[in-house]
């Protein structure tokens, strides 16, 4: 009894300095379909404990990074092992590794990125979602428990992605959707020559396809004002939900830190999108973003309980569970 009585003030001790030193990424996926989320570690950012796996309709899997960690996640798509080789490889964001684990891999594009720097300038963490390199899947992240705002894309763009950026998989239906820069190479499309300053680079009628879907999403490259959020480093953990839903999402998009995005919808009330879960939404496939109905199956935000020991939290291979 004596030692239960010292060993609880010790994990209580524990659990907040984790807290402090580490920050949980919970990747929810809500699409009716299998994701396998990749995570890619800056340079100069330790490796996390694990590059990417599967998860299935429904399922979370949580993921801690240490306090400057900064990097990449995202999600592949129509991935599989060949059966001669055994060589696993995905339709979209694609890490090249040949495995589940992307191992230092980056997303080939077209792909969604969701993108953070902790505990950077100021002892703030920054976070967006980037449709810069293309669009392969709606994602949203989200903080929990700090001031920040919900940023990302909530809607599918492969079905009404213009023609000379779709990218269409096996039996023709679009699977991701290219940024310019990657369908055309030209310099004021990727911002680079002589468009690589904010003020030579401007928004193309292709980044506005994405701007106007997406309001809060990076659409190209100088896009900072209206795509980059903060939150207090050390006092948020992040969801990063794939294929949220409208209903569950639209009463967290406040509270941003960043004054230029204040009052900017996470989603444009005046466009409509087609759905590609093809779900019955009463309008022949396409969803009315003013409406509150899902654009796929959707699963429950899941929060995150702390785990009790440090050492175990920072450096573990990610928790797994399936939603309740």
């Amino acid at each position: 009894m004596a030692t239960a009585r010292l060993l609880l003030p010790v994990t209580l001790l524990l659990t907040s300095l984790s807290r402090a030193w580490c920050t949980t990424f919970t990747l929810t996926n809500s699409c009716a379909y299998t994701v396998w989320p990749g995570l890619l570690s800056s340079a100069g950012s330790p490796p996390l404990a694990t590059t990417g796996f599967a998860l299935a309709p429904g399922e979370s899997r949580a993921v801690d990074a240490p306090a400057a960690w900064s990097g990449r996640i995202w999600g592949r798509t129509l991935c599989g092992a060949d059966a001669a080789s055994g060589r696993f490889a995905c339709a979209t964001g694609d890490c090249g590794s040949g495995t589940v684990e992307c191992g230092g891999g980056g997303a080939a594009p077209p792909t969604t990125l969701a993108e953070f720097t902790l505990n950077g300038a100021g002892g703030n963490d920054f976070y967006d979602v980037s449709l810069v390199d293309g669009s392969n899947l709606p994602m949203v992240v989200g903080p929990q428990g700090g001031a920040g705002g919900a940023t990302g894309c909530l809607v599918d763009l492969n079905g009404p992605c213009p023609a000379e950026l779709k990218v269409a998989g096996a039996e023709g239906a679009g699977i991701a959707c290219k940024s310019a820069c990657e369908a055309f190479g030209r310099p004021e499309d990727c911002c680079s020559g002589a468009f690589s300053s904010p003020a030579t680079c401007q928004p193309s009628a292709y980044s506005q396809f994405f701007k106007n879907a997406c309001p809060r999403a990076y659409s190209y490259a100088y896009d900072d004002a209206t795509s980059t959020f903060t939150c207090t480093s050390g006092s948020v953990s992040y969801l990063v939900i794939f294929c949220p839903s409208i209903s569950s999402l639209k009463s967290s998009v406040g509270g941003s830190t960043n004054p230029s995005t204040s009052g900017l919808p996470l989603i444009n009330d005046t466009v409509s999108f087609l759905n590609r879960g093809g779900g019955s939404n009463g309008n022949g496939g396409y969803y009315d973003a003013s409406s509150s109905a899902s654009l796929t199956a959707s699963g429950p935000l899941l929060s995150h309980a702390g785990a009790a020991v440090l050492a175990w939290l920072c450096t573990a291979r990610g928790r797994h569970w399936l939603p309740w």
